[in-house]
This record gives structure tokens, sequence and C-alpha cells, in this order.
């Protein structure tokens, strides 16, 4: 038997339904990962699923006493306490007696000579010592070792990331049948992200997440349930076979609807005609042309898919920022330690680190929003810049959605065409209604949505973006991707996401802790495995005997900086190689034709000597190329 089963669930708020007679199926161990786009209706279904809203029609049926358990996408902002106390909040009254206990134990630690609260943690023991309460201490104490946490912290004191673990542990401390999550990687690190899709792949609590991480999805879904139009359909296979078969099963769609679009427009030709054919008429196909307009009128189409079009500034100079020696530091904890490099236009940079290393004030140096303590940030000339921000401070709750991208004019300037307001915000997919619409009901995917429209419209030849993936669905995520491929100018990208990273940027930016920071060659996986070696050495550090761990260590060999020029190398290299390659490829060709010897004007000699030659210069270049990689 299924853990829970919904059929005909209907729900609507008035516009389209987000459920049309929709049906949900939840088995034993099911990692399901929902799928759909913005303001489908995805929160919607996981609030009916955990009783927060109840759906206008539907029958469910579920096994006795099901236990449900959710994580929502935003931490609760009056949650108190240590995070033991936060933890065993999840079970309720039952974890009541214990949470006090811990207060008090902790008050007494405080105060050990203060007697009024040693003697309410006397009462309190004799109070576990008469119920169940301590097999709830070791219930407690057991999940938050699973999620590395130590429960006499204050709540208050963890980092976004760390806060998230503890309400998991909350979640999970019921032992639901079910656990639902809402973007779980939202404000994640790419480690806490990590350690998230190992904890789950473990568990054998059936799963229902909303995630727009495709490498999380890929990690984590072993069944994948899409919400389009109002219904829901299931498919048992990985997420990249969904992705083929959900294309396949669109593109039949469209020559079902173009089939069914032209007997409609025919027989509307054909109802139209003069008087001899109305007398003679058949009233059956007439009552078949009425039953088709309500089937036309009845269909939902698949919502259309957002047109991002980056409105591009005038060429920067060259070289863009100039970062010579930097040095900052937030009080005694150094951020940033002898830091240089150069980024040259078109360059496409990513940056990464744990939460809290310090991306937003490195991204504020390269902008000269903040002075270092040490070294200098220089910029080049004709620079122009469109600022991205994660916390979506540039929005004004007061106006509507198009007076937030463009409160002078109802016209809009993109790439020298003028374009209406209300035109220019349907290309990210805002109705004329919802555009003149007070942005208050919008949900996080529409603002990320709004943000963009707004940013777009700066020209600008450097865009820096601060967490742009964060609400957005997949669809509108993938032609992001595809726009900033083809975005002439610079780009400097802070992201979790590490397929965004991995598809976009040219090199990456590591804040490692402590001031270091290291320069990567492509996407995030370089220093994704770096930071393993990093850990699998602290893991077996601390296995090693204590007398080898007494050892004098020898010293590491420090790595060698690459110089500019050789920065510079490492980025023109593997277009240089591609070029030496395709001449080679067309020469030998060319060589290679029967015709080629036969025309007097072929020079053998030479071209023989350019084929060796571009042999020799494209094996140079590759030892080169391996060489600065190595050190890099």
């Amino acid at each position: 038997m299924s853990l829970l089963s919904y059929r005909n669930l209907t729900v609507s708020f008035g516009g389209p339904k987000l459920l049309d007679n929709a049906g949900l199926t939840i088995e034993k161990r099911e990692r399901i990962c929902l799928i759909g786009r913005n303001g489908e209706g995805k929160s919607t279904l996981l609030r009916i699923i955990s009783g927060q809203i109840t759906p206008d029609k539907g029958e469910v049926e579920a096994i006795p006493s099901i236990r449900i358990g959710k994580l929502d996408q935003e931490v609760p902002a009056e949650l108190e306490g240590t995070v033991f106390e936060v933890v065993a909040e999840g079970l309720g009254k039952a974890a009541k007696i214990v949470a006090e206990y811990h207060h008090y134990l902790h008050e007494l630690a405080e105060h050990p000579d203060d007697e009024s609260i040693a003697d309410k943690v006397d009462d309190l023991q004799h109070q576990l010592d008469q119920t169940d309460g301590w097999a709830i201490e070791h219930k407690v104490e057991n999940i938050l070792d699973r999620v590395e946490l130590d429960g006499e912290q204050l709540f208050s004191s963890l980092s976004g990331g760390n806060k998230r673990r503890a309400l998991l542990a909350r979640a999970l401390i019921a032992e639901p049948h079910i656990l639902l999550l809402d973007e779980p990687t939202n404000h994640l690190d790419i480690p806490g992200i990590r350690w998230l899709e190992e904890f789950l792949r473990k568990t054998d609590v059936a799963l229902l997440f909303v995630s727009h991480d495709r490498a999380f999805i890929r990690r984590v879904a072993n069944r994948i349930v899409d919400l389009d139009r109002g219904q829901l359909t299931s498919w048992n296979c990985d997420y990249e076979t969904y992705l083929q078969r959900k294309a396949d099963l669109l593109a039949g769609e469209a020559k079902q609807a173009a089939v069914f679009d032209k007997k409609l427009a025919e027989e509307e030709v054909w109802i139209r005609k003069g008087i001899q054919a109305r007398r003679t008429r058949n009233e059956g196909r007439v009552r078949a042309l009425f039953k088709l307009r309500e089937e036309r009128a009845e269909r939902r189409n698949v919502q259309g898919k957002t047109s991002l079009n980056v409105n591009e500034s005038q060429l920067s100079g060259r070289k863009v920022i100039t970062v010579d020696n930097i040095s900052y530091a937030w009080g005694d904890n150094p951020i940033i330690n002898n830091f240089e490099t150069t980024i040259w236009r078109g360059d496409k940079i990513g940056i990464v680190g744990l939460n809290g290393s310090g991306k937003t004030t490195l991204l504020n140096l390269l902008l000269n929003k903040l002075e270092p303590k040490t070294g200098s940030v220089t910029h080049g000339t004709k620079l122009e810049v469109a600022y991205f921000d994660q916390h979506r401070a540039a929005l004004d709750e007061k106006l509507s959605v198009a007076e937030n991208v463009h409160p002078h004019s109802e016209m809009v300037t993109i790439n020298g065409k003028q374009r209406h307001i209300i035109t220019y915000l349907q290309d990210f997919l805002f109705t004329p209604q919802s555009a003149r619409a007070p942005i208050t009901k919008l949900s996080g995917g529409e603002r990320a949505r709004l943000l963009l429209a707004r940013l777009f419209l700066q020209p600008a030849n450097v865009l820096v973006l601060d967490e742009p993936t964060n609400d957005l669905d997949i669809e509108t995520v993938e032609l992001l991707e595809e726009r900033l491929l083809e975005y002439q100018g610079t780009l400097l990208l802070v992201s979790h996401d590490r397929s965004f990273l991995d598809n976009v940027v040219t090199s990456t930016i590591a804040l490692e802790g402590d001031g270091e920071i290291n320069e990567y060659i492509g996407g995030c996986d370089e220093w994704l495995k770096k930071e393993e070696t990093r850990k699998a050495n602290v893991a077996a550090a601390k296995k090693a005997p204590a007398k080898a761990a007494a050892a004098p260590a020898e010293p590491a060999k420090p790595e060698r900086k690459l110089t500019n020029k050789e920065r510079e190398a490492l980025k023109t290299l593997p277009k240089t190689i591609e070029k030496l390659e395709a001449e080679h490829t067309t020469l030998s060709k060319k060589m290679a034709s029967s015709e080629y010897y036969q025309d007097p004007n072929s020079k053998l000699t030479e071209d023989a000597a350019r084929l060796e030659q571009l042999e020799a210069e494209t094996l140079t270049a590759y030892e080169q190329w391996e060489a600065l990689t190595a050190d890099s």
C-alpha cells in the first residue's frame, strides 16, 4: 500500500485552476522531485499535503496515523533558544520537559551558585525519571549527531546553512513517513548542498521536494512529478530521461493542437458559407463545430518562455579590473590576504566559498564600493556596471511591477529599439494586468524575474549577479545561461548552483577561508575536488595515532602563483589550440583529396611544411596549457 494517495485534487484561487482533478501517489523510500514553472502551484501542493490549506475538492487515502514533516523555504525569524530546544520542539508537548531541563542546565552552568536554578534542575530531572524523558533526550542527541550540530549552541548564532540543518533535524525528529522540502538548497553554500544530498540519499524517509538546482535533482531524485497546467504527471525515471520524454510529449501535443486548430478553421469557414450552403448544411456537423469551439476554449496552452535580452553597452577597455595585492579583514578575522588578479573584457568569473566567507565583500571590493586595508583595485576605461542584488533590496513595495522596472516612462529602449513597458514585461511572463498591479503579491520567482527585467534594461558592459538563480524555475535558469553565454561583456557571478556555474563561467575565484583565495579554470569542479581532498586529510588526521599526530609535519610546499601574463595565457590557450586543430584538419582534408595532386597550383612542399609546423605548435600549446594548469 502507498503511504499517501490523492485523487481528483482541485484548487483554485480565482484564476486558472492550480490543480485540476489531479492525482498523486507517494510510495515508501521514494525521492520525488516536483517540477513546474513559477506560479504553477508547487508550494500550494506542499501546503495541501502538510495540512496547511484545504483543497476545493479531492479524495485522499493514507496509512493510519501518517506523519508528515516539512522544511520550509525560509528560516522562521521567531525561533529562539539553543539548537537542542529548537530541534526538540519537533516532538511537540512530549519534549517540553526535556527542552526546559536543558535550558536550566545551561543556566546552571553559567550561575553554579544559584540555588533556585539548581532546585529547578533537580525537579525537572525527577519528572524525566518518572516519564519517557530520557529516551526523548537520547533521540534529540542522536538526530543532532546525524546533522553534525552542537545542541548547546544558540540557534540565532548559527549560519544560514546550519540553521537549515537544525530545521531539518526538527522535521526528522518525529520520524515522519514523508518529508516535504521547499527549495532546500536556497541560500546554502556548495559544501552544504553536497552534505544535504548525501544525507537525503541515505535516509529511509519518503521525500517530495521542489528544487531548481539541476545538479541536486540529478543526485537525489529517483522519480519526477511534473506540475503543468493543473495536471500532475509522474515520470518513473531520472532527470535526464525526464527532460527527453517531456520534450517528446510537448512536441506531440503541439502536433495534435495544430491538427485540431486546422480542423476548427476549416469548419469555421464552412459555417460562414453562403445562403445555399446554410440551407443544406448538416446539423450534426454544426453541433460538432460547437463542440470543437468548447474544446478549444478549455484548452490550456503551455506557459510561454521567458525572453531575456541583455541591453549591452559600448565596449569597455580591454583591461576591466586590476587587483594589486589587496587584503581585507572583519576585525581580527581575515577575509582576503594578498590577493591579486586581472579581469579582462569578456571574462566570465564565478565566485564561490562557504556561507560567510566574504563573497559579497569581495564583489564590493572589486567594484570599489569598499576600500581594501592594503593594496589597490584599479578600474579600466568606459565601465558601465549593472548589479543584481540577492536580497531584492532594489524593489519598492509601494510601486507597481511596471513602475519598479521603469518609473519615468512607458517606453523602454533595448539595444537601440523602442518598446512599450507592458510588451517588454510580457517577455518576462508578466501579463498586462499583473504588470500594472502592486508587487506585494508576487512570489519569490516572480520577484527574481522582475529584478532581471529591471537589470537588463540598464546598458552595461559589466554584469554583477549575486545569487541570481534563487527562486527561478529551471526553464528561466537555462534561458539565463544562454543569454550570459552570448553576452559580450564581463560577468562576475556569485552562485551556489553548480550546473549554472559550470555552464557559464570561464574561471572561478574561491574563498578558502582564513584570507586564502585561489583561482581555478572553468566551473567549481576543481575547487570541490580540492575541498574533498582537504576533508579527507582532516578525517585521516583525526584517526591517526597520537604519536603520529605529535610528530613534526614537513612544511607544505607553497603553491606557485601564476603571473598576470601566465593567467592571460591560460585563458587564451584553449582558443589557440582550437584554431590550430581546425587549420590542421582543413589542410589534412585538402591534401588527402585526389584533386589536390592533380592541381598544378598546389603547393605540396609548403603545405607539408605547414602541416608539420601546426602539429609542433599544437603540441607545444598543449604542453604549456598542462604546465600552467598544474601550477594554478
